[in-house]
């Protein structure tokens, strides 16, 4: 269930509010007044499937973006009759994606932090820290933004998306890489330590696993998205992308150049049927959406 807020001009909300009830857009629809004469607040409850549809009437009526606020609140116990799951909310699903296609400062620091957590893990084999730095990293974020653009034809959104997504996992790959090195040059690196030889070899070599496993990994992020579970998923998306990226690092920073490139094609490959899936989960959804609206 939603919780519409939209704050304007008295007469014109009432009108509003009527209207979205009539046309069984929101409902329990009320008026409060403002402190300011003439202004008031309209509040009604929304269906998630009848989102999309109030936020473009209010919009066309010529509603101010900023005076409109759409709130998620979860029932209850058996308080309505019948069950309804989630619906895809587009505006939601837009706004996160141009939220999450930037490469704000707290997204770097995360990626990099990673990177420090991954690169020990992968000199180590340790899979604790490796999976402790997929549970770190936010590529989940870019990843899924890049899924809405493209569905979207958002090009531009696309591309700036795909631009954080690379500038992230580059820091993953360069913070593993730089400090590979300096743990080599100050001979704090396993005795006869190769990475050829790592119990992680497998991550410079693309089977059906590899395709299969980051396909189901971007369904399941696109969905975590929707459902606001993408913190908990999250480690789904990173599971194809961290240790393979960490992995790049450390064998570049030892210069195992072969190995390293192996990792960058598994890495690519990964990143493609992330992608897909994501793409694939997203005009499902939209379209069940669309006949069921």
């Amino acid at each position: 269930m939603l919780h519409l807020r939209v704050y304007g001009s008295s007469s014109t909300l009432a009108e509003v509010g009527a209207a979205l009830e009539a046309r069984g857009a929101a409902r329990h629809a009320a008026l409060s007044a403002g402190v300011v004469d003439g202004r008031a607040l309209l509040t009604a409850e929304v269906q998630g499937e009848s989102a999309d549809v109030a936020l473009e009437y209010l919009l066309a009526q010529g509603m101010d973006a900023e005076d409109i606020a759409l709130a998620r609140f979860d029932d209850i116990g058996p308080i309505s009759a019948g069950h309804r799951e989630a619906a895809l909310i587009w505006a939601d699903v837009m706004g996160q994606a141009s939220q999450n296609s930037r490469p704000v400062g707290r997204y770097l620091v995360f990626m990099c932090a990673s990177g420090v957590i991954a690169c020990f893990g992968v000199i180590y084999a340790n899979t604790t820290l490796i999976v402790g730095a997929m549970a770190v990293s936010p590529d989940t974020l870019p990843v899924t933004a890049i899924c809405t653009a493209l569905v979207s034809r958002r090009w531009r959104l696309a591309s700036r998306a795909l631009l954080t997504l690379v500038i992230g996992l580059g820091l993953v790959g360069a913070v593993a890489a730089l400090l590979t090195a300096g743990l080599d040059a100050l001979g704090h690196l396993p005795s006869a330590f190769h990475v050829g030889e790592s119990a992680l070899d497998g991550l410079v070599n693309i089977n059906a696993s590899t395709v299969g496993v980051a396909f189901a990994a971007g369904v399941a992020g696109m969905l975590a998205l929707e459902t606001r579970a993408s913190s908990a998923v999250g480690v789904a998306i990173s599971v194809t992308t961290i240790p393979a990226a960490a992995y790049l690092g450390v064998a570049a920073g030892v210069g195992e150049l072969r190995e390293a490139a192996g990792a960058l094609a598994v890495l690519a490959v990964n990143v493609a049927m992330l992608l897909a899936g994501g793409v694939a989960t997203l005009m499902t959804q939209r379209r069940l959406a669309e006949r069921s609206a």
